[in-house]
């Protein structure tokens, strides 16, 4: 079948027309092409004299000569300028080529053939652009034609793949890329082909020609067209983009590396307890940055060694047995039935080579690279094994201020992404920081035992006993995370059968906050054994709590120096001084004391919750005692409040911790404490159980100390009070009611004793002291004996001169009672002694030494 231009042609792309002219120089043909390039019809041109028709008037001479010598039979070439009607009288260049011809008749004719000159310009530069384009350009071109074959190559792209760009003619994609990304290429090549749709930025990656990397390219896909519209094959600009690939990467690896370490800050170090930092860590590991991770920590540091952990693995025990003692604490994996941990450079791991379990103690060979790392305390990186599915690990060990507590092993499968540089800094990064949160939870549970120890061994031993009380305690210490508190309570034995119950807190937390409520409470001892009154202990209480914030306990005057001169403080001496000032200890606390003879109860409360009491068959309620203010704020009195309390009462001292937390307001939990309070009557200990576990208590964010008394008071047969006169014959007198009142309790054997010791007092009070005499004895675990009167001087024990007559009385009772003392009263002065009941043994006679201290 013809066609208007055959597939390929040059006439696709340039103008071409044909005309013949016979004997008389006039047209006698006139093809369609001549109608196209000149616009002019066939019945218009034919007849006609070209020069006429087309040619300039200048020209016209000259031409006529030319036909002239053409139609006697000479050829011609040449350029000739010529109108174009139908653009509006336009010239153009015609190049004219005419061949001499002869008609049917014999007559001389002429063939000519035109070729419009501006379309073979236009080619030409067409073509130098192209080859331009194609074959000076940086990138690699590519021309497949529609059986998808290379019909053309640039220089740039046989650089690349070898050879000279020919020598690319007739290869396929196969020939280039690796099947997967071969078939890629082959269907989007056939699509565009198919649709004409433009295909940019396509990403291939494929090895280069003898080269070993991998290499990735970018290429825009093309159709390409003829002159006359039809698809010839699809173009392609190849571009590398590997740098930018690993520009991209690096990018993306240090985002993610970003985004791990802000990660980690937020995750790990949010718990105080060690394995819980260790699985933290493991956490943000996998599978972020690795597939399988395990940590494992020194032994000597989970049991609380006192040494650092640098010398639990000194050189001559690794050399002997491999590294120190360490246990695997976490692991974690990404990878479906995989070990806990990579044995990465041991081949196929046998029985022996199996990973340490969860929670097993194990060492490192000696040898091995996690043993290197521990010891260097630098990263060492483990090749991964043929046969198991460990490409590679790092043993990194933890950090922490210059301090190896332990090695955290990383570790990609195959397939993933090896290890890098970048890799190693993340890697020690990720460990250093874990490192510290551990060393940090090593120091606060060293701490917090310490304190917790402390806290203990200053808290009353056992079940605290007092006469006419029945006591039940109990002291829960805060959790890790909330610290040590400075909760204390304390039951005080005083002259009497009197007891002492304090309960308080100090404000804060930790160590500091632990010996701060040892001094404290070491203090309310030391001022409850001189028999203060409840408010004048809690004063000076708060002149100690002041002085807790200073060296030495307080503020000093500066005295004079060796020299003679005055000796200022230095500028430093005194910002130290004003620095420790600004540590301000406060503290809460209850003082009250209970006589069980009158069963009266005394409190003064320094800025403390108020004590509660229950007594038989009313509810609870809570003692109105005026708070005062925290110790160590001074400047305010404490007030005094006298209650009596019902036989069989419960009275219950607490700190904040029992009713109050972040969710339960102090009114609420005051309430839910009186409710439970007043439920059914038990046993002591079983309810100070009963309260403990029926509050809320959120126990863990605070101290509780829960301090409960039942009253019990003395019975009467169990007090002997008598008032003698002034006057001598009260000492006869004493000595008869104190001989009948213990042969009433059956105490036989402290009759001499109790008569020579009451003898000694009475004579004192008559003699020193003022008004009438009070004399009391007071049976219970054992035998007081107190002698009161109106006089102010206290009693004071002094070693006699062998000329004195007297001032042996004191030395004769100290000697023969368990205890003695005085204590001052609001209207004079009491002075007490103490026997211990008789158990059966003889009694101790004095020795010859004692005897002769007296003279």
């Amino acid at each position: 079948m013809w066609q208007s231009s055959p597939p390929g042609s040059i006439y696709d792309y340039i103008r071409v027309a044909s005309f013949s002219i016979g004997a008389d120089g006039l047209i006698e043909q006139w093809s369609r092409r001549a109608a196209g390039l000149f616009g002019m019809a066939a019945d218009e041109a034919i007849g006609r004299d070209p020069v006429e028709a087309f040619m300039p008037a200048e020209l016209r001479s000259d031409g006529h000569r030319r036909v002239g010598e053409i139609l006697d039979g000479k050829e011609w070439t040449g350029l000739v300028p010529f109108r174009m009607p139908g653009e509006g009288g336009a010239h153009g260049l015609a190049e004219v080529y005419v061949m001499p011809s002869e008609t049917a008749d014999g007559e001389r004719a002429a063939l000519c053939i035109v070729v419009d000159v501006r379309a073979l310009r236009r080619i030409e530069t067409d073509l130098a652009a192209s080859q331009a384009i194609f074959g000076q350009s940086p990138f690699g071109f590519v021309l497949f034609g529609t059986d998808f074959t290379v019909v053309r190559a640039n220089q740039r792209f046989a650089t690349v793949f070898g050879g000279a760009a020919d020598d690319h003619r007739g290869r396929t994609v196969d020939d280039y890329l690796p099947g997967p990304e071969a078939d890629r290429l082959a269907a989007t090549l056939k699509r565009v082909l198919e649709t004409g749709e433009s295909v940019t930025d396509l990403q291939l990656v494929g090895p280069t020609p003898g080269g070993t990397g991998r290499r990735h390219w970018s290429m825009n896909l093309y159709r390409v067209h003829s002159g006359a519209g039809r698809p010839v094959g699809v173009a392609g600009l190849a571009t590398d983009v590997t740098r930018r690939h690993i520009a991209a990467r690096e990018a993306a690896s240090a985002r993610r590396n970003l985004a791990l370490l802000n990660e980690a800050s937020a995750r790990i170090g949010n718990s105080l307890d060690l394995e819980t930092t260790a699985r933290e860590l493991l956490d943000v590991a996998v599978p972020g940055f690795c597939d399988l991770a395990t940590v494992d920590l020194y032994q000597g540091l989970l049991t609380g060694e006192e040494a650092a952990p640098g010398s639990w693995a000194p050189a001559h025990r690794e050399s002997a047995g491999g590294s120190a003692e360490l246990r695997r604490v976490a692991h974690a994996s990404a990878v479906a039935d995989a070990l806990p941990t990579a044995v990465a450079g041991s081949g196929a791991p046998g029985p022996d080579d199996l990973p340490p379990a969860l929670g097993s103690v194990h060492r490192f060979p000696f040898g091995s690279p996690c043993a290197i790392a521990l010891r260097s305390g630098h990263v060492e990186a483990v090749p991964g094994d043929d046969m198991g599915f460990v490409q590679s690990t790092l043993a990194v060990p933890m950090v922490a201020h210059d301090t190896v507590v332990g090695l955290v092993q990383f570790s990609r499968t195959k397939g993933s992404e090896p290890f890098g540089e970048r890799d190693r800094v993340l890697a020690t990064e990720l460990a250093a920081r874990a490192a510290v949160c551990i060393d940090n939870a090593r120091l606060y549970r060293r701490e917090h035992e310490r304190a917790l120890i402390l806290q203990r061994s200053l808290l009353p031993p056992g079940d605290p006993e007092a006469a006419g009380l029945d006591i039940a305690c109990r002291y829960l210490p805060g959790n890790t995370a909330t610290e040590v508190g400075g909760d204390w309570f304390d039951v005080i034995e005083l002259p009497g059968h009197r007891t002492a119950l304090v309960v308080g807190d100090v404000m804060g937390r930790g160590l500091r906050a632990a010996v701060a409520m040892g001094e404290l409470r070491t203090a309310v001892r030391t001022l409850a054994l001189l028999d203060l009154e409840p408010a004048e202990v809690l004063s000076a209480l708060d002149e100690v709590a002041r002085g807790l914030g200073s060296p030495g306990g307080g503020e000093r005057s500066e005295g004079l120096g060796g020299s003679g001169g005055a000796q200022w403080p230095s500028r430093a001496a005194q910002k130290s001084r004003e620095a420790d000032l600004s540590e301000v200890y406060l503290a809460t606390c209850v003082y009250a004391v209970y006589d069980p003879v009158t069963r009266r109860c005394t409190f003064a409360n320094a800025g403390h919750l108020p004590p509660a009491v229950v007594e038989p068959g009313r509810p609870a309620r809570l003692i109105d005692v005026p708070p005062g203010m925290p110790l160590g704020v001074g400047g305010e009195p404490f007030e005094e409040v006298e209650v009596e309390l019902a036989e069989n009462a419960l009275l219950t001292l607490y700190t904040d911790g029992l009713v109050e937390s972040r969710d339960q307001p102090l009114d609420e939990g005051l309430d839910a404490l009186r409710a439970v309070l007043t439920g059914p009557q038990m046993p002591l200990e079983d309810a100070c159980d009963f309260v403990l576990s029926t509050l809320d208590t959120r126990h863990g964010e605070d101290d509780i100390a829960l301090l409960m008394a039942r009253i019990q008071g003395l019975p009467g047969e169990a007090v002997g009070d008598w008032t003698l006169p002034r006057e001598p014959r009260s000492v006869g007198r004493a000595r008869e009611l104190a001989r009948s009142q213990l042969m009433a309790w059956d105490l036989d054997d402290l009759v001499d004793t109790t008569e020579l010791l009451v003898s000694e007092l009475v004579t004192n009070a008559l003699r020193y002291g003022e008004g009438e005499i009070r004399l009391r004895l007071l049976r219970d675990r054992t035998l007081v004996c107190e002698v009161w009167d109106a006089g102010l001087v206290q009693p004071r024990r002094r070693r006699a001169r062998d000329t004195d007559e007297g001032g042996r009385g004191l030395q004769l009772v100290g000697l023969l009672s368990a205890a003695w003392g005085s204590r001052r009263t609001p209207r004079g002065k009491t002075v007490w002694f103490e026997l211990a009941l008789p158990t059966g043994a003889p009694a101790v006679e004095l020795s010859v030494e004692q005897l002769l201290s007296m003279y």
